[in-house]
């Protein structure tokens, strides 16, 4: 049996289905999953975590959460530039989230609450310059500041990215958002809460 690599923060490109929306989102693989009671660290930023969700907007959207560490440097939208004028933004409940989705083939790549903004940032191996989007520097994750990709909009085929592994591996977390339950036990690796998948 193989050893595990040494966890290692990579790029990994991703789109929608048609290529309107495309993006470079770094991960760190393989994933060392947190304490489902830790997904915070004790400054109270957040761990690298994947998740399904049993509300109704993310399982029918059919979402494989992505939450980083550090939105504004791992997460870069190379297309569109304005996504919150270019991309269709499905709201629900308070309005607060941006379920934002690709106009032409429908397809969600990430969802935001809070600010986002343009900055220059070094993309590829060229170590050339370009203009991305990205969530706003000094991103403090709060009721105000969420940002999730969804996962299954990672494009296949990359080196070290298997979403098998996120299951087959206990990587994948499961969160209840249908009950009302306590923050401690709205939280598991084991299986979906009622109303969720796998």
């Amino acid at each position: 049996m193989g050893q595990e690599a040494t966890p290692t923060r990579q790029p990994y490109t991703g789109s929608c289905h048609c290529g309107a929306v495309k993006y470079i989102l770094y991960l760190t693989l393989p994933h060392d999953p947190p304490p489902a009671s830790q997904r915070r660290n004790p400054d109270g930023s957040m761990r690298q975590i994947f998740y399904r969700c049993n509300c109704t907007t993310c399982h029918k959207a059919g979402l494989l959460h992505i939450r980083l560490p550090h939105p504004p440097d791992d997460f870069l939208l190379l297309a569109p530039l304005d996504p919150l004028g270019e991309l269709g933004d499905y709201q629900c409940f308070r309005k607060a989230a941006h379920f934002l989705f690709c106009k032409t083939c429908g397809v969600r790549c990430f969802t935001i609450v809070g600010e986002g903004e343009l900055v220059e940032k070094v993309v590829g191996e060229s170590g050339e310059k370009r203009t991305v989007w990205c969530p706003k520097k000094g991103w403090v994750e709060s009721p105000t500041n969420y940002f999730s990709v969804n996962g299954y909009t990672l494009d296949a085929g990359q080196e070290g990215l298997d979403l098998r592994d996120w299951t087959e591996k206990k990587w994948l977390m499961y969160a209840d958002c249908l009950q009302d339950r306590p923050p401690e036990l709205s939280w598991t690796y084991d299986r979906p809460f009622p109303g969720g998948a796998y």
